[in-house]
Order: structure tokens, then C-alpha cells, then sequence
């Protein structure tokens, strides 16, 4: 029987304090974040705050003052065509600085930003930008034709904008349009720290993603919390090699480097023999990853003594499965050490972190001494658990689900009760994340993820829901049951796995499998083998029991899979 809103309202309520404070009462480096951009531009005037190299290896840098008046042009742009706080503005393009002042445009005026992976498929992305009432979308030029066929289905969607540098006859050019709009304008309706800022949409375990419903408190109180564990100050540089539509990219190094008054190198993708050389060229000082960047730069036999890194300090790596092999082996070669960290689009980004200032022995020890990578003790903002499935508290070294309550915990899942009953059942957000904790001689709690009770596949970093896949198994025809099977890879963490089983007299091939899979989704979600069996296990309920499967794969844990051309 489904919770009355009362009931649900006072759990979700609950999972966002902390120590008893309630999330209105958190404390904050600003009331909004349009509100700190503003602060940071009167300190900072015209010091670099974001340093873009776009794909061709251009290299553009914008000042906090510009920053902040292309964001208020930007946001008086967006009320001239109609949008209001509240209002949903989603951005459909790669890392690129124009999205970044397009975040912030819409962050000042208080309207909310729907970030869209462009690799995304039509259905997908049609879903995310219906489901989340987008009534204006900032699209990069070359996927502006995708968009306007989608238009036909996406009722709410008045304004399409161009975002590029190419203009088109055929459809307005809007840059110089903006360009012409208030570089002092102040949204009409003042911006509150409840308010919704960002809505990311992440795959649950049903085929449709989940909307992630982020306030402007949310980004605040996490962004604060991240760049006083690591000590960012404002003579420091991190930078972005991961797509700022996750919230690791928005979060982590965009958001986290204002509220230290502090600079971010964004690339538009990362590339292995850029990334040690970016660094030192830009006096880069953290840079976060997941854990497939690091297995790219251990392949590629880097020589990090041919770049000089006195500024950097260390890594921040999560988002993905850090194994405790690929973090040794890591930080022998290179020597830099890896701060291992936990969170999810849920908690906003990072809920904990490994401390900062361990020794080398007491930092290996974490990392090394358990089985897994210790994913780090809770950040202020938060508080972390292990529960039974009932909401009782395990001991130390009892596995159990990690729980979080916090400042940094988010709304809800947009129009989503069910998701929403499910996820605060005990008055803590319920991670789905399998772990355990082990304490240090100071009391501290430090954390571990040893699986995932949900059935995510995270391929480099990103979610992938086995339903999708297991339609597209499902329909082909001759196989009676398929299921995708997310297997351990040196390369990405997971891969996509398919364990088929056949109808009788059907004499498919693994080829032919995969060829069809290819037909209909993205190189990242498409199955890379096949296991054919006589049985798919399941439970006494009919559910599939993929983990039963795993095994099967192992002999491709080492393997690096391309895309044929």
C-alpha cells in the first residue's frame, strides 16, 4: 500500500539532515549560486576561472567576470523567451565553455539545467527531455537536426537554440542574439536555496532512467564540502576530463573550483597523451577521474618525468570500480596518490573520501589491506551506514547496504513516488551498494563497496540499465531468454556481457547476436560477448540471477574492446 505524501515527505525530510539539522539550516558558502558567481567576480574581476581546450587543442580562457556576464546575458536571454524560475533548460552538447555559462545563466535566473548525454539513442533521449518538461534546449550545432525531428514528440519544448559556430541559414543563429542581452540582469523572482537547479537523469533498475532532482543547496553545501576536504584554495587549479552532464563533472570541477575561487581546466574529451601534459602546462593541482582513465594511462607507459608536476597533489578517482590491483599498480608507477572516494547522483556527487592528510603507510593500508579500495570516511555533510534490509544498523564487518543521510541528499526523484517509497524506506537514502566499514584507531569509519544490490552495469563510470539490453536480446529471433551481464574489465570496470539461451533448433551464431545488438544500441551498451547456455538461473520468484553468471566472463577481464569501424 503506497505511503501517504506525509509519510514519505517526513523520511525523504529526515535523509536530508544531518546530526539533527535540517536541510533549510545547512550551512552554506552562498545563498545561491548565482549569488556566489556574483561575489566571486567582484573578488576576482578578471582572473581565469575557466580555461577550455576544445578538440582541436584551441585553447579559450574566461575570467570570472566574464564568466559572470555572459551568465547574466545568458539568463536574461533565457526570460526573454519566456522561461521562469522553475522552469527546466536542458543542454544537449560535449564539454564545451559554452555549456558551462549555459549552466550558470540558467543557475542565476532559477531555472533548472537537464544536462542530456548526447549518446544517448532517439528513445532515451526523447524520454529524458519529455519526462523532464524541458521547455527550452541549448543544442551544439551538429546535433540540431536530430533534435528538431524529435520536436514532433516533445510537446513542451517551444525553443530550440543553436549552440556553435557555424551558423545555418535554414535556422536563427542565437549567439549574437545573446550576446546583445543585460550583463547586469537580475532575475525578477528571487533564487532560494530549496530551489531545484538540476535534474540528472540516471538509469535505474527499470529501462526508463530516473530523474535525480538537485536543489541550489544541494550543489552549495557539496561543492563546499569536496573543496574543503581537498584543500582547494584560490591559487589552484583543478581540471575536467569527464563529461560535465554527469555530476561528477559539474559538481567536482566546475562548482567546486567557485566556491574555492579557484581555476578549472576543461577538456572537451580526454586524451591519454594530453592529460600529464595539460597539467603541467596549466599548473594543475587535482584532477578528477574514474577508474577507466587510470587503466588508459597506465597502458599508454607514460614517462611522468618528462612533464614537471610539482604543483599536482593527487587524484580523485570514483564514479566506477576501483580494484585494488589497478590502484597499486597505479600509484607505483606514477607516483601520485589516488584519493578514493564514493557517492552518487543522488548525494549530489562525493559523500566520502579518503583522508587527505594519511601517511603513506596508513594511505596504503586503506587501499590495499581490506580486499577492496577503502572508499574513505563520510564527509561533515553527511552521515553514512551499513543496514539490513529491515533499516537496522550492521556492526563493523558486517556487510550490509550503505545508507546516507545529509545536506547533500537529493529532493527526489522527479514525479517518481514508487522510486521515491523505495529509496527512503528507513528515512535514509538507500544506496542499492553493497558494503561494510572497519574502523581506524581514532574512531573514524572508514567505508567499503564490495558490489552493487542493484543490477547497474557501470561501464567507465556510467550507468547502464540491463533492461534495455535484455529487450533487444529478447527480440531476436531464436533466442528464448537473454540477459545482459555486467562482467569485470581492466579497461572500463564493467563490460556488457550477454548470456543467451537459444530455442530449440535455433543455430545462432555469437556474431549474429551481436551484430543485432549493434543494429540498435550505442558501442558503450552493446553486448562485446556471448555465453550461450542450456539455463538462465533464476530465483524461486522468476527473477534472473545475474550475478550467478559473472563467472563466465572471466576470461575477458583483461580484454580492451573497440568499436568496429
Amino acid at each position: 500500500m503506497p505511503e501517504s505524501s506525509e509519510t514519505l515527505h517526513g523520511k525523504i525530510r529526515a535523509a536530508q539532515s544531518v546530526g539533527g539539522v535540517p536541510p533549510g539550516e545547512a550551512p552554506l558558502p552562498s545563498k545561491t549560486v548565482g549569488d556566489l558567481l556574483a561575489r566571486r567576480a567582484d573578488t576576482y574581476e578578471e582572473k581565469p576561472y575557466l580555461i577550455f581546450y576544445a578538440e582541436d587543442g584551441h585553447r579559450r580562457e574566461i575570467g570570472y567576470r566574464d564568466l559572470y556576464e555572459s551568465a547574466s546575458r545568458t539568463a536574461a536571454y533565457l526570460a526573454a523567451c519566456g522561461i521562469r524560475r522553475g522552469d527546466q533548460v536542458a543542454t544537449v552538447s560535449p564539454n564545451h565553455a559554452d555549456v558551462v555559462v549555459q549552466y550558470f545563466g540558467a543557475f542565476l535566473l532559477g531555472a533548472v539545467v537537464v544536462p542530456v548525454n548526447t549518446g544517448e539513442d532517439d528513445r532515451r533521449l526523447t524520454f529524458i527531455l519529455r519526462s523532464s518538461r524541458a521547455k527550452l534546449a541549448f543544442v551544439r550545432q551538429e546535433h540540431i537536426a536530430r533534435i528538431l525531428a524529435l520536436r514532433a514528440e516533445l510537446p513542451d519544448l517551444a525553443t530550440v537554440v543553436r549552440s556553435g559556430d557555424t551558423p545555418d541559414p535554414a535556422h536563427p543563429f542565437f549567439t549574437a542574439e545573446i550576446a546583445r542581452q543585460n550583463p547586469g540582469f537580475r532575475p525578477p523572482s528571487p533564487v532560494e536555496p530549496s530551489d531545484e537547479a538540476l535534474i540528472v537523469y540516471t538509469s535505474g533498475t527499470t529501462g526508463n532512467p530516473k530523474g535525480v532532482v538537485l536543489t541550489q543547496g544541494n550543489l552549495l553545501v557539496d561543492a563546499a564540502a569536496i573543496a574543503d576536504w581537498h584543500q582547494i584554495a584560490d591559487d589552484q587549479r583543478m581540471m575536467c576530463v569527464l563529461p560535465i552532464h554527469h555530476v561528477n563533472g559539474t559538481v567536482v570541477t566546475l562548482l567546486t573550483p567557485l566556491v574555492a575561487g579557484a581555476g578549472v581546466v576543461l577538456n572537451q574529451r580526454f586524451h591519454t597523451e594530453k592529460f600529464f601534459e595539460r597539467i603541467n602546462i596549466e599548473k594543475v593541482h587535482v584532477v578528477s577521474v574514474v577508474p577507466t582513465i587510470l587503466q588508459f594511462l597506465l597502458h599508454a607507459r607514460i614517462e611522468p618525468e618528462a612533464y614537471k608536476l610539482a604543483h599536482f597533489r593527487h587524484i580523485i578517482c570514483g564514479a566506477g570500480p576501483l580494484t585494488v590491483e589497478l590502484a597499486s599498480r597505479f600509484e607505483q608507477e606514477f607516483r601520485i596518490p589516488i584519493i578514493h572516494g564514493y557517492g552518487l547522483s543522488e548525494t549530489t556527487c562525493y559523500s566520502c573520501f579518503l583522508p587527505i592528510d594519511l601517511t603513506r603507510e596508513e594511505h596504503g593500508h586503506w587501499l590495499t589491506a581490506h580486499g577492496f579500495p577503502s572508499i574513505g570516511v563520510p564527509l561533515p555533510v553527511n552521515e553514512m551506514a551499513i543496514h539490513g534490509e529491515d533499516g537496522s544498523e550492521r556492526g563493523e564487518g558486517e556487510r550490509g547496504e550503505i545508507v546516507i543521510r545529509g545536506h547533500n541528499v537529493m529532493k527526489e526523484y522527479d514525479q517518481n513516488p514508487a522510486a521515491n517509497e523505495q529509496a527512503f524506506t528507513h528515512g535514509w537514502f538507500r544506496s542499492g551498494d553493497e558494503g561494510f566499514y572497519r574502523e581506524d584507531d581514532q574512531g573514524r569509519r572508514f567505508f567499503f563497496i564490495t558490489g552493487r544490490i542493484k543490477e547497474l552495469i557501470i561501464r567507465g563510470g556510467v550507468n547502464i540499465s540491463p533492461f534495455e539490453i535484455d529487450e533487444v536480446l529478447m527480440s531476436i529471433p531464436g533466442v528464448q531468454t537473454g540477459i545482459a551481464v555486467g562482467f569485470d574489465n581492466d579497461w572500463y570496470g564493467e563490460e556488457v556481457g550477454a548470456y543467451v539461451k537459444l530455442k530449440e533448433d535455433a543455430a545462432l551464431t555469437e556474431e549474429h547476436v551481436l551484430a543485432q545488438c549493434r543494429k540498435v544500441l550505442p558501442f558503450s551498451k552493446t553486448p562485446k560477448v556471448v555465453v550461450f547456455a542450456d539455463e538462465v538461473p533464476v530465483t524461486s520468484t522468476g527473477k534472473y540471477q545475474r550475478t550467478k553468471c559473472r563467472p563466465h566472463f572471466t576470461q575477458w577481464k583483461e580484454t580492451q574492446f573497440h568499436e568496429k569501424q
